[in-house]
């Protein structure tokens, strides 16, 4: 079975209150928050993963669109699932939205937004994801300098525990597409 990750993650990123890291100016004010995560590569491991059988997630995040968008890709162990996901601002919505589409075939669509340490999103999934039709995530950055992203997902009417996944900044991780 393959591992399903909702990047919703990528969602939710920082909190406001992250230093800013290099060329903040050149993302529109709504995505500056995310600004410390820009160019730059985390990896994770799943609760489950062994030295015998790994199992992990890298993620990378860019500045798309001209800085009126945020790009984040992942890929779990080096293309076995992946996704793309692009972050705006929805000014007629007043809010972020997100578009996560997955090597899978399914895709979602989310709002999130920031309270105060973490960010909370909501995405509607679109197509077969396995009976799960709604995502739930946070993401919060430690003081440790580690993105904490936690999950629970609706299926068959009821939610239940996803994931809960520590990463850390890997500069030489790569994100793969089979």
């Amino acid at each position: 079975m393959k591992p399903h990750i909702f990047l919703a993650i990528p969602l939710i990123v920082l909190a406001a209150n992250l230093a800013s890291a290099a060329e903040p100016d050149q993302l529109d004010e709504p995505l500056k928050p995310f600004a410390a995560l820009i160019g730059k590569t985390w990896k994770g491991e799943f609760k489950n993963s062994t030295p015998e059988k790994p199992l992990f997630d890298v993620m990378r995040w860019e500045r798309a669109l001209n800085g009126k968008a945020i790009r984040s890709l992942h890929s779990v162990n080096d293309g076995v699932y992946g996704g793309e996901t692009l972050i705006l601002w929805d000014a007629n919505r007043k809010t972020l939205a997100y578009w996560y589409f997955t090597t899978a075939g399914f895709r979602t669509e989310g709002t999130m937004r920031q309270e105060d340490d973490h960010w909370v999103a909501h995405e509607i999934v679109v197509g077969a994801a396995g009976g799960t039709t709604e995502v739930k995530s946070t993401m919060k950055m430690l003081p440790d300098g580690r993105l904490l992203v936690k999950t629970e997902h609706l299926k068959d009417g009821k939610w239940a525990p996803g994931r809960e996944m520590y990463y850390k900044e890997t500069p030489e991780a790569k994100v793969i597409f089979k």
